[in-house]
């Protein structure tokens, strides 16, 4: 069980210098913030067409947010899915509401793609199929083209649902802080904090974007302390630097906002695929997944 539990914020408030155990994602600018880093990486890069065209998934993501936003009943009924001891949204166990596939095929609305067109013609049991089996990781059963879609409209359901979440993380004695304590999903990566919580590590989930601390110098998939080594394509001042462990054999990037101030989690970790591909020729295999970067 993950040592981290979400209980009703009036219950409790964080003390002066406490760290937060949890950071729920803000909406607001969220997804134009991140095209722009997209089209910003897209210069010279080898992979320019596809950051461009994430980047335009990332605008259809923004417009739907203000166009579509949660609505008000499923805002209502958050209150009643904080209990002690489970993560509000875990994604096996909430019933999803068909307003995902709303989001759905609003991406369809903006974005012309004959896969996208496809899934948008799919009933909604078989969409429901296929977003259990992404969000499970049997990735094998689902065409990474679709995958990209299916991810993009349930984590833009998952991420308002965190954002209006009544709560508030409580750091208990332990550590199991692989995944996230808000929905159980897998972290993108995790990010050395600046600002009020300067120093401090946490990771980023990629489903509803919400942030949970863990130490420093701890394997974010294992939790061993011996065997850790930090990788960089740049010199040792790098914004991006990937952590593998030798006792799980697993990796996962660290960035460091400190060094680039423009710098974007999701947008960053997928222009920096070049990373990946060695830390992985070093025998390392990646602890999470980029919600634009899915296997196959």
């Amino acid at each position: 069980m993950n040592s981290i539990q979400m209980t009703p914020a009036e219950q409790r408030s964080a003390g002066v210098g406490e760290i937060p155990a949890v950071l729920l994602p803000t909406l607001g600018e969220r997804y134009r913030q991140r095209a722009t880093r997209l089209r910003q990486l897209a210069e010279g890069h080898p992979m320019a067409d596809y950051l461009r065209f994430v980047a335009q998934v990332a605008d259809a993501q923004q417009q739907l947010l203000e166009r579509l936003p949660l609505p008000a009943t499923l805002v209502s009924s958050l209150a009643g899915r904080v209990a002690a001891g489970k993560a509000p949204l875990a994604w096996a166990s909430l019933p999803r509401d068909a307003y995902w596939q709303q989001l759905l095929r609003g991406l369809g609305e903006h974005i012309e793609h004959a896969t996208l067109q496809g899934l948008c013609a799919q009933g909604e049991a078989a969409l429901d199929v296929a977003a259990d089996a992404l969000l499970a990781g049997r990735f094998s059963e689902i065409d990474s083209g679709q995958a990209l879609f299916l991810w993009a409209a349930l984590s833009l359901y998952f991420t308002q649902l965190a954002a209006h979440l009544p709560a508030i993380g409580n750091a208990g004695v332990g550590e199991q802080r692989q995944h996230c304590p808000v929905c159980t999903g897998a972290p993108v990566a995790s990010v050395i904090m600046t600002g009020a919580q300067a120093g401090l590590r946490y990771l980023h989930c990629g489903l509803c974007e919400s942030r949970w601390h863990m130490v420093r110098l701890k394997c974010s998939n294992c939790e061993e302390t011996g065997s850790l080594d930090y990788w960089s394509l740049d010199t040792h001042e790098t914004a991006i630097k990937a952590e593998s462990c030798d006792d799980c054999h697993s990796y996962l990037k660290v960035f460091y906002p400190e060094h680039e101030r423009d710098l974007e989690l999701v947008a960053d970790d997928l222009a920096s695929i070049a990373l990946d591909a060695e830390v992985e020729r070093q025998g390392f295999d990646r602890s999470g997944v980029n919600p634009f970067l899915f296997p196959g």
